[in-house]
């Protein structure tokens, strides 16, 4: 997460000379690579995207925020399954946002904000209360003040009725059960491989860097404009105190395949 462009300001596709070929094969490699960080990954989507559609299915317009969303690819996946919605992505990463932009087009609308900065809200450029907030394997970046502050405003930014669906990295309250839990991810992972090789997150930003048409969108230290990580270790329990403290009266978790849980705040 970092920052860059202006409230509500889209990423162009093609502004820094990105072909959209050339975003097609990095956005693959990167849903490849982030397969091995996210146990059960298309099901933890889908589940998301379920969650979203009974909240806003029935809405004609609704506005669906994707928190922490690098390329788009879980906002483009809510984008294809209510299409009348309007779907923001919202990343501080240049290189992933132009990456999105230039393969998803204008499927999806692209905000360059940090998560949890003094008036990163104001940046999304928002006229109306959101329907569904989402965030895949982002939050765990934050720490725990920052956390709860982001909790407050997103409660603050949803209609009553809206949704908030976290799917992360959260462990059981029991050290023994998330070490048990970590051993079944595991496995899971193990059977359930597509394939024998899998890009890790090194080797995508190290590749990314030797590409001519991403380097110039790369920080100093190979990667894009990625935040400092204070991370938390909160477990589930941890987050729904956090939630119900902000204003969600209904608060847990949904889906979990070993450590890797789904939890849903309704406003």
């Amino acid at each position: 997460m970092g920052m860059g462009m202006g409230a509500g300001m889209g990423v162009g596709a093609g502004v820094s000379g990105v072909s959209t070929g050339t975003a097609a094969r990095w956005v693959e490699r990167w849903e490849r690579q982030q397969r091995l960080y996210a146990v059960d990954r298309e099901e933890r989507f889908t589940v998301i995207a379920d969650l979203v559609e009974q909240v806003a299915g029935g809405l004609p317009a609704p506005l669906v925020l994707d928190l922490g969303s690098g390329p788009g690819c879980l906002a483009a996946r809510l984008a294809a399954r209510l299409p009348g919605a309007e779907v923001v992505a919202v990343d501080s990463d240049p290189l992933l946002l132009e990456l999105g932009s230039a393969h998803y087009g204008r499927a999806l609308r692209y905000v360059n904000a940090m998560i949890g900065e003094p008036g990163w809200l104001g940046r999304l450029g928002l006229d109306r209360p959101a329907d569904a907030v989402v965030s895949a394997t982002a939050l765990h970046y934050l720490g725990e003040g920052t956390l709860r502050q982001v909790y407050g405003e997103l409660a603050g930014l949803l209609r009553p009725g809206g949704i908030l669906v976290n799917g992360d990295h959260i462990s059981p309250d029991s050290a023994r059960v998330s070490e048990l839990a970590r051993d079944v991810g595991r496995r899971h992972a193990e059977r359930h491989a597509v394939c024998a090789y899998e890009e890790d997150w090194e080797s995508w930003w190290s590749g990314a860097a030797g590409d001519p048409e991403l380097a110039p969108l790369l920080s100093r230290d190979g990667e894009g404009g990625r935040a400092p990580c204070e991370g938390n270790d909160l477990t589930v329990s941890g987050h729904v105190a956090l939630l119900r403290e902000a204003g969600f009266p209904h608060v847990g978790a949904v889906w979990q395949v070993g450590p890797s849980h789904v939890l849903a705040a309704v406003r």
